[in-house]
């Protein structure tokens, strides 16, 4: 990267947003160059998503100017910032199921022909052509329900990049849902992309990627810019210390715990299309983790074990006795309890209070003759928004309005209210900032530490290898190998997820 610096394609200057009791941004500048990425970092609730949602014109900002290749401009709609060459692709990008994908990818912006009428063919072509950069085994016909998660993901890429006069590209969390393989698809897309002259912002709470695919960076933290610069110029720690205003020294918290007698013990269990001949124990006070790439089949394992799919053969045993969950309220009953990965889909009601959620799995707990005791539901609330550090305005507050960390604490707040003998994590810091992160492995610790048994099921190496006590690693349905985390490293767990075990001669 030179470090004279282009023409910015956009500046944003003194923008300011306020809710209602909340200041939003205040004094927000941001600038784009073409051909480079700019990371935007900061934790959740810092003023990022408020300003990419004025860049998309889903808000219109109190103050400040846009100016958009040198002339001063105002995006009213979403569809005025997209006619200017603004593409978005969101970490939960609203999709259609029921949608083929090329229609996913054309939906707002349909190519017509000389009379007027949609042009299938030509809208096919481009898709083709958008996919065959992306992954070419997609057809353009395919249902979208029909697709996996990492897959979805990609057709939301491919949207972004279905509108030819884009200019800058924003990508919130793009790696989330993806392999490792399509991490590093989409490293050379964003590559191209900056070979075309497209700004990039990248939004990543990963330091790893922003280190690996952004020139800049500029931080904010509580709605206000803190710092930017040259990222070969920066650090983790520095970025870090302007984030949270504070040097994280322990993102991985872990308390150290014997581990006492075993509490789950699965024996060959096994799915007709999803896993096959899974077994493993774990103890009382222990975490383990279970490490693999998307599709090898973990959650689909973590899913049998709370009732969600039924396994086709193999035996689950809680404290000695077999149970055999048809439904997640069996699991539940019998002390598993399970935080999904899709937190806003499946483990919260996002329309409800906090008060409501968290109490939710509980109300035979909290019910008299019929009737709900609100007192005690909000006694409940309160012991674990607070043991959680929950962030919020009050606890009647809707879900659907907290920052990603905090929903994550409500998910787990309200599964820790059912007194669980196990709890099931799965990617349970996904998408939340490096101060949230750090409150959750402290809480899981903590949890650990209290006796209670936890299966942590996570993608990020860091994370498996300073939270697990012990770590197995699946691979397409099965399990490649089993580790104590003292006797491993992040190569070797690479390799048996890979399944490349046989070292290369030095």
């Amino acid at each position: 990267m030179n470090a004279a610096s282009p023409k910015p394609v956009l500046e944003m200057r003194g923008i300011a947003k306020s809710f209602p009791g909340v200041k939003a941004l205040e004094g927000v500048d941001l600038t784009l160059y073409p051909g480079q990425v700019t990371a935007l970092i900061g934790e959740n609730g810092a003023g990022k998503s408020t300003l990419v949602k004025i860049l998309t014109g889903v808000y219109q900002p109190d103050g400040g100017t846009i100016v958009l290749d040198g002339t001063p401009v105002l995006f009213p709609t979403a569809e005025a910032a997209m006619d200017a060459g603004v593409s978005a692709i969101h970490q939960e990008t609203v999709l259609f199921d029921e949608l083929s994908v090329v229609e996913n990818i054309f939906v707002g912006h349909q190519l017509t022909n000389r009379f007027g009428l949609l042009d299938w063919p030509a809208m096919r072509a481009r898709t083709r052509a958008i996919m065959a950069n992306i992954d070419p085994d997609i057809d353009p016909d395919t249902r979208l329900k029909d697709l996996g998660i990492a897959r979805k993901h990609l057709v939301a890429i491919a949207r972004a990049l279905s509108v030819e006069a884009t200019k800058i590209v924003i990508m919130d969390e793009p790696t989330a849902a993806l392999s490792y393989k399509e991490v590093e698809d989409l490293y050379e897309i964003v590559e191209r992309l900056k070979g075309q002259g497209k700004a990039i912002l990248f939004i990543s709470h990963k330091f790893e990627e922003i280190f690996r695919i952004a020139d800049r960076y500029t931080v904010f933290r509580d709605g206000k810019p803190v710092g930017d610069g040259l990222v070969a110029e920066a650090d983790t720690n520095k970025l870090i210390s302007m984030m949270v205003g504070r040097t994280v020294e322990h993102i991985f918290p872990k308390i150290e715990v014997a581990p006492g007698g075993t509490v789950l013990e699965v024996q060959g269990l096994s799915h007709p299309t999803e896993f096959a001949d899974i077994s493993f124990s774990l103890r009382k006070g222990e975490i383990l983790g279970f490490y693999g790439l998307v599709g090898a089949g973990r959650s689909e394992v973590m899913q049998a074990l709370f009732g969600v799919t039924h396994p086709s053969a193999g035996t689950i045993r809680i404290e000695g006795k077999t149970i055999q969950p048809r439904t997640p309220i069996q699991a539940i009953d019998a002390g598993i309890v399970y935080v999904p990965e899709e937190r806003g889909r499946q483990g919260a009601v996002t329309a409800l209070p906090i008060f409501q959620n968290i109490t939710l799995p509980s109300l035979a707990r909290i019910s008299r003759h019929g009737f709900l005791d609100l007192a005690k539901e909000f006694e409940i609330t309160r012991h674990y928004a607070a043991r959680l550090d929950l962030r919020a305005s009050n606890l009647s507050q809707d879900v659907g309005t907290l920052s990603g960390g905090n929903q994550q604490k409500v998910v787990i707040g309200k599964w820790l209210a059912t007194e669980p003998k196990v709890i099931i994590l799965d990617e349970p810091t996904k998408g939340i900032d490096v101060g949230s992160k750090s409150a959750v492995h402290g809480f899981m610790s903590e949890l650990a530490s209290q006796g209670l048994s936890v299966i942590m099921v996570s993608s990020e190496l860091p994370e498996i290898l300073g939270m697990a006590d012990r770590i197995v690693v699946m691979r397409e349905g099965r399990i490649a190998g089993t580790f104590d985390r003292s006797a491993v490293d992040a190569e070797e767990l690479v390799r048996h997820a890979t399944g490349n075990t046989a070292k290369e001669a030095a």
